[in-house]
């Protein structure tokens, strides 16, 4: 009897162990961990990261192959600025040529920010663990309000302009001179291709 019960306790002791397990390894895939992967860190610098946090993804040629461990601000005396520091985690495989471009990027217009890297073409220089790279800082939103601001004031002075009938364009829609002579010279052309081949006689 003590042996049955010890039994059916081991049984109930592996079942709890494994299930222990599982639950450990979902977890722990949920949360990204890399224990199991190899990689090596590096490190890239920007400007401004528009907003990017730590635990977003990096991609490589668009491909995820790896994450952002870790954000650092400091700043640089000597040029008398503040610098965003992105320490990477990326996998072994990734090989980032020194001419890369690197950026942030977003999924969609209003998605998660991730850090994109367009591989170049020197893989004879390669960047080396705990190497840095400076990025592409992304354009501010403030500043991309003020150029479509410039741009659509530009578009309105050019209508303003045309209703008053100022400018060629104004002047050819509005001055019924200016469109009779050109209707005119087109109806002559018409009747009187020739002249199209026609050189005067030089004075």
């Amino acid at each position: 009897m003590i042996f049955g019960k010890t039994k059916l306790e081991l049984k109930v002791g592996i079942f709890v162990f494994l299930g222990i397990i599982i639950l450990a390894i979902f977890v722990l895939s949920i949360g990204k961990f890399r224990t199991w992967a190899s990689g090596y860190k590096v490190n890239f610098t920007f400007n401004f990261v528009n907003g990017v946090k730590v635990g977003a993804p990096i991609r490589f040629a668009g491909v995820d192959v790896g994450e952002i461990k870790k954000i650092t601000v400091k700043f640089l005396p000597e040029e008398q600025k503040s610098q965003v520091s992105l320490e990477c985690w990326l996998r072994n495989f990734v090989h980032i040529p020194n001419d890369s471009t690197i950026w942030v990027n977003t999924l969609g217009l209003l998605g998660e920010k991730y850090l994109e890297i367009m591989p170049g073409k020197d893989y004879a220089h390669c960047m080396n663990p705990h190497e840095s790279l400076a990025g592409v800082d992304p354009i501010p939103m403030h500043e991309v309000f003020r150029q479509a601001k410039g741009i659509f004031d530009s578009l309105s002075s050019v209508v303003d302009t045309v209703h008053k009938g100022e400018g060629n364009l104004g002047k050819f829609i509005y001055d019924d001179r200016l469109y009779n002579n050109v209707e005119a010279f087109s109806e002559d052309i018409r009747k009187n291709p020739w002249k199209l081949f026609f050189k005067g006689k030089e004075r």
